[in-house]
């Protein structure tokens, strides 16, 4: 009977816990669509949305009409599926390598995905003409994807013997890739000339400024498919916590969840990276964040986390395009100084903890 009510007052907790980040995310949301160099209210807003509905709505200006639907929504649904899928894979490489200080550049996605970025644009004169001209305007974001899970199932290959996967290994495996990947991309902005420079450095500070339909469509739909299959593995992360011959004896695969845990982040992240370039610290910061007031339960700490990041990414977003308006800074600038004290904040208190 206790144990009953004992669960019964989490499982109400947490749907509380939820429907509060929720109810932030929405706000969230509502203040993006109204905020940008063209005036458009809360009440607009509204009135377009059951305009598209099909509902009679009286003195809509075209203009307005066309800046929220075409440019302002398909960035805020970006910076969502973007921002929550990154800390939903940082939950996922945490709780896989039991260590909290890991976020998806440890697996190498985002260098990767900045070296054949770099590639297309410095050399695009020179060799990348034709496949630009076929693939049209997806030759940045297809490139940088592919590098990205490239350089993600190397780092897997390495860390892999006789179908196990040395966690230890793995770690080491992506710092070397992401060494060598900035080699790499240090000898390529070296022949590029003026303009592919200020591209690649432009691209590799992040910016949900190219957002569209057509571009929303497909890398959306691969994240939303990667993020649903890793907030499935909730049970598994929580039996990973024990350790990895504790969740095998719980009647995990733990090899399997390893594998499928580790290719949905490195899918996820490097189609959200290929768009919208590089943005670091969401995957660190959120899952902390959001352990530290819920708990880490992975039953609420992944959609949670969800939710949260896309609160960051929108807050974010929102912030470079008011502090130096009518201009707008990247929005990875933003993450950075959000995510860097943060991260400091995390070491000063592990130092603390293990002086004690």
């Amino acid at each position: 009977m206790q144990l009953s009510l004992y669960l019964s007052t989490r499982s109400s907790h947490r749907k509380m816990a939820l429907a509060i980040i929720g109810s932030v995310l929405l706000v969230a949301i509502m203040l993006s669509l109204v905020t940008g160099a063209y005036p458009i209210t809360a009440s607009e807003v509204l009135g377009i949305f059951a305009h598209k509905l099909g509902m009679p709505v009286s003195h809509l200006a075209a203009e307005k009409m066309n800046v929220l639907w075409t440019i302002r929504l398909p960035r805020v649904l970006l910076a969502i599926v973007v921002g929550g899928s990154l800390a939903v894979a940082g939950v996922c490489l945490q709780g896989l390598f039991r260590n909290p200080l890991v976020e998806p550049a440890i697996i190498g996605v985002s260098s990767g995905s900045a070296l054949f970025a770099v590639i297309i644009i410095v050399f695009s004169s020179s060799i990348g003409w034709q496949l630009q001209s076929f693939i049209g305007v997806f030759a940045l974001p297809l490139s940088a994807f592919v590098g990205g899970l490239l350089n993600t199932i190397l780092v897997y290959k390495l860390a892999s013997k006789a179908g196990k996967t040395d966690i230890a290994i793995l770690i080491l495996a992506g710092v070397a890739m992401n060494a060598l990947s900035g080699a790499l991309i240090g000898l390529a902005i070296y022949f590029g000339d003026d303009n592919a420079i200020r591209n690649f450095t432009f691209w590799s500070l992040g910016s949900l400024g190219g957002a569209s339909w057509t571009k929303l469509y497909i890398v959306g739909t691969l994240i939303i498919i990667s993020s649903l299959i890793m907030l499935s593995f909730p049970r598994a992360l929580n039996a990973f916590a024990l350790g990895e011959s504790e969740a095998f004896h719980m009647g995990i695969d733990v090899q399997k969840v390893k594998m499928t845990l580790l290719v949905f982040s490195a899918l996820a992240v490097g189609a959200g990276v290929s768009v919208t370039g590089a943005i670091g610290f969401v995957g660190l910061v959120v899952p902390h964040l959001v352990r530290m007031v819920l708990g880490a339960d992975h039953h609420t700490l992944l959609p949670a986390s969800f939710l949260v990041g896309a609160i960051l990414m929108l807050g974010s977003d929102i912030l470079a395009r008011v502090l130096v308006a009518p201009a707008e800074l990247s929005v990875g600038i933003i993450t950075a100084l959000i995510g860097a004290p943060f991260f400091l904040y995390i070491l000063l208190n592990f130092k603390s903890k293990r002086t004690i």
